[in-house]
């Protein structure tokens, strides 16, 4: 629905004409009106402000996170960089120590240019082992057929197939949004996924650790770079 708003000033023109106020008291009163439309108006009031996401990387440290496998992970100047270190063998996951449902994630990843070589976001990552994998939000490149995408067991959502949205070796916002079994991804502010899993497994709808990995393709030793990374908890 659309709000036709008038200007303040004639609509206290013609309140002053009916009320006899004096012009000063109008003046203020119209600040107070004009700062209760912009709270209710307001895009991030109405839709969720950037206030209820909460950083995933504090002072530089890894406080919080744990590692799995033997790639290395450091944080420096707010970005978290991580790479097989010269050794292509290297793999690794930094998973987050709470686990989530629901759940909106922001980051920022700037990623190696070079054949299959990708790293990817796991949702919802099984503490259990061998229930399964859990859903990855695949960050690569479409044109060597690793998308920015939706994977299981398989592509359940190509996403950016053709390489049209991400940036190659630049920075790249990633939003991504999980609620029951309905998942969506943003790349760069455009909609990838908007997928819905119809009868998953249990265990996919279950609680569990976020995690970020990084493992070396085609005996390349490459590297992934995040920051930025902000949840906002929707399981409450």
């Amino acid at each position: 629905m659309q709000l036709t708003l008038f200007p303040l000033s004639s609509w206290c023109d013609a309140f002053a004409q009916t009320q006899r106020v004096p012009r000063p008291v109008l003046n203020y009163f119209s600040l107070i009106v004009a700062a209760l439309c912009y709270l209710v108006l307001s895009p991030a009031t109405g839709q969720g402000a950037d206030t209820e996401f909460k950083s995933l990387l504090a002072d530089d440290t890894l406080d919080g996170w744990e590692t799995i496998g033997p790639a290395k992970w450091r944080v420096a100047k707010g970005e978290l960089v991580t790479g097989q270190d010269g050794d292509p063998k290297r793999w690794g996951m930094l998973q987050t120590k709470s686990e989530y449902r629901d759940f909106e994630l922001k980051l920022d990843f700037k990623i190696d240019e070079y054949g299959k070589y990708n790293s990817g976001v796991y949702l919802r990552q099984p503490t259990e082992r061998g229930v399964g994998r859990p859903y990855q939000v695949n960050i690569g490149r479409g044109v060597a057929g690793e998308p920015v995408g939706l994977y299981l067991d398989d592509w359940l959502a190509k996403g950016d197939e053709h390489d049209k949205i991400r940036r190659a070796l630049k920075w790249n916002s990633l939003r991504i949004r999980i609620v029951e079994s309905h998942i969506e991804v943003w790349l760069n502010g455009k909609q990838i996924v908007d997928f819905t899993h119809e009868k998953p497994k249990p265990y996919l709808l279950k609680a569990g650790p976020i995690a970020l990995q990084t493992y070396g393709a085609e005996g390349h030793s490459g590297w992934v770079n995040f920051r930025n990374l902000q949840l906002k908890d929707l399981s409450k």
